[in-house]
């Protein structure tokens, strides 16, 4: 990001993926934004100042998650959204809660390489480009070589090899032009590459040892020789071919790693789904057995830890968490105490109202009503949804949750499938025709599943 977003443009950015919410979305810009204010102060004080976790409360299908997810990508920083309900405490089945830091701290790797990969492309394009002309003439590749020897041993002028020399410079000139207008793209060539596929092994260890499956194929692939393959392809293939490998060797992994490192630790966000799912009941026995024992566990990675990866040590001081919960069974205070405050920042997220959904359904730049129209545009078929269609659609999604489930937006999901499944199943013969859904088809086509309450319970 090469500007630091203010507050109110953070919303704004989010205000065009996700509807209502405002709250919500000024208190995640809020905390977004001290990630950058932290990076400014002295740094004597820069440590000191602890990342301001939230948790956000409300039904499912509100935005929670996916204001978190549009949230990273604005900030442009490594990314994970877990499930807090598959953790268990250690010394149960199961993964451990530091398998989140793990997981992080690979998103960041590959984010970081992605990154170099980019940054080396041109140059590693021009490296690939030599190599293809190495291969389309061989002569080239050894100008220069034992012109002296040519000289005294076989008895050819110095004039004679400067002119051989010459006629190569300019024959791989000319290919090279050949190359750049495509006019090559024909020919087939041999490239050696590196055999990417590993041997038939498999390693077979408990759920939450990860690390020690990953080590022992690192140990053994290093023993293995590295194998090379020749493939006959394309000139354009080759030329991606060698592209990739070239680039791939430019970039410096010991740099990859500690960038991605410092990335985690200074602006990393972990999004934990469901913690309202672990908060202990009052059963002592049975499956809600070790539910606490994973919020014991949670608590010093929240808190600040340093936990130990395959690319090093990992510091979670300053990673940023956000957790969110419906809490229909139990509330923020269940929580064990410590990690209550560890989460000082609480919103509520408000169900969705019937104004919300045709907000849902027309405002936003991946609306549902859009997806669709791309969708049948690809079958060559105009879809048009009348604005009292689009009313219709929101109120039998807000009249289903209130009487049903309340599962927020996703409820527009399995209508609009329903509405739309004659459509998209003849779409094949309807090419080139232009298709209005009026609020006459939409409550034709639902008035019966939404009438019968049990119908609706399966259907919608």
């Amino acid at each position: 990001m090469n500007r630091p977003l203010t507050p109110a443009e953070i919303v704004k950015e989010l205000d065009k993926y996700i509807i209502g919410q405002h709250e919500a979305k000024r208190m995640v810009a809020i905390a977004l934004r001290n990630r950058w204010r932290r990076q400014q102060v002295p740094e004597h004080l820069r440590d000191e100042i602890a990342p301001k976790n939230i948790i956000m409360i409300g039904p499912t299908g509100v935005g929670k998650t996916e204001i978190a997810r549009r949230l990273a990508k604005l900030a442009q920083s490594p990314f994970l959204k877990v499930e807090a309900t598959k953790f268990t405490e250690v010394g149960y089945v199961g993964r451990d809660v530091e398998s989140m830091i793990r997981d992080l701290t690979d998103i960041a790797v590959n984010m970081v390489r992605q990154e170099e990969l980019e940054r080396v492309r041109e140059k590693a394009a021009q490296i690939a480009e030599e190599k293809l002309l190495d291969i389309l003439l061989p002569s080239s590749r050894r100008k220069g070589r034992g012109t002296k020897r040519n000289v005294e041993f076989n008895h050819v002028s110095e004039d004679d090899v400067v002119t051989d020399m010459q006629t190569v410079d300019a024959t791989r000139e000319k290919l090279r032009e050949l190359l750049k207008e495509g006019k090559l793209d024909d020919r087939y060539v041999e490239v050696e590459v590196s055999d990417r596929s590993s041997p038939v092994m498999e390693i077979f260890t408990a759920s939450g040892f990860e690390e020690i499956d990953y080590s022992v194929r690192e140990m053994l692939s290093s023993m293995m020789p590295r194998r090379t393959k020749r493939r006959k392809v394309k000139i354009p293939e080759a030329r991606d071919i060698l592209t990739e490998e070239e680039a791939q060797k430019l970039v410096d992994m010991d740099k990859v790693i500690r960038t991605a490192i410092d990335r985690v630790q200074q602006s990393g966000i972990i999004f934990i789904d469901e913690i309202d799912k672990i908060v202990g009941r009052e059963a002592t026995g049975g499956p809600d057995v070790s539910r606490e024992g994973v919020q014991r566990d949670l608590l010093p990675i929240v808190e600040g830890s340093t936990v130990m990866t395959k690319y090093g040590m990992v510091k979670t001081d300053h990673i940023l968490f956000i957790a969110s919960g419906a809490f229909h069974m139990a509330k923020p205070s269940d929580l064990i105490p410590e990690l209550q405050g560890r989460f000082p920042i609480r919103v509520e997220l408000k169900p969705l109202t019937k104004e919300d959904f045709v907000r849902i359904l027309t405002e936003p730049e991946n609306a549902l009503t859009i997806q669709y129209r791309a969708l049948l545009q690809t079958e060559n078929i105009d879809l048009i949804f009348e604005p009292d269609a689009i009313e219709a659609i929101a109120e039998i999604a807000y009249e289903v949750n209130s009487r049903t489930e309340n599962i927020g937006a996703r409820r527009l999901h399995t209508i609009m499938e329903k509405l739309l499944s004659d459509i998209s199943f003849n779409a094949p013969d309807l090419q080139g025709q232009t298709i209005r859904i009026t609020r006459q088809y939409v409550l034709d086509t639902l008035r019966d599943i939404v009438e019968d309450q049990d119908l609706s319970r399966y259907i919608l």
